[in-house]
């Protein structure tokens, strides 16, 4: 019969030996319905679209935490303010809810001078920033 080979297929297509032992941790960190949005525009993936933007992400993503963590020392608000800024939309849309989420509230928190831990907020943004790092990283070579 034709059903073995095909109950063989299912087997070895759900019990990939090449897929990573955690290889539900990028979807707890990138919200899937981001990343539902972005493989919209570029359907058949023929453009990729998903994996430039991100790749980009990716980059500036890396280049922003030198920029935070050199500010875990400097500490100047209005430098962590703003790369909380920039950070914060880019996160949103591939998905980094978390980092997003720590961004708004930092930025906010900076913005209107209310006092606070900025040694705390560069660390959490740093640690939220990292794990949409090594997300990205798990979707970009798997």
């Amino acid at each position: 019969g034709g059903a073995t080979p095909q109950l063989g297929f299912m087997t070895l297509e759900s019990s990939r030996p090449g897929a990573p032992s955690g290889g539900t941790a990028p979807l707890a960190i990138l919200d899937a319905a981001a990343l539902a949005r972005l493989r919209e525009l570029d359907p058949d993936g023929r453009h990729g679209v998903l994996t430039r933007v991100l790749a980009a992400f990716e980059t500036s993503l890396a280049r922003m935490l030198v920029q935070l963590r050199a500010e875990l020392d400097a500490g100047d608000p209005g430098v962590v303010a703003g790369v909380a800024h920039t950070l914060k939309s880019s996160s949103a849309s591939v998905g980094a809810l978390a980092l997003a989420a720590s961004c708004a509230a930092v930025e906010r928190r900076l913005r209107s001078g209310a006092p606070g831990d900025l040694h705390a907020d560069v660390e959490r943004l740093v640690s939220d920033g990292e794990a949409a790092l090594r997300a990205v990283g798990a979707m970009l070579r798997p």
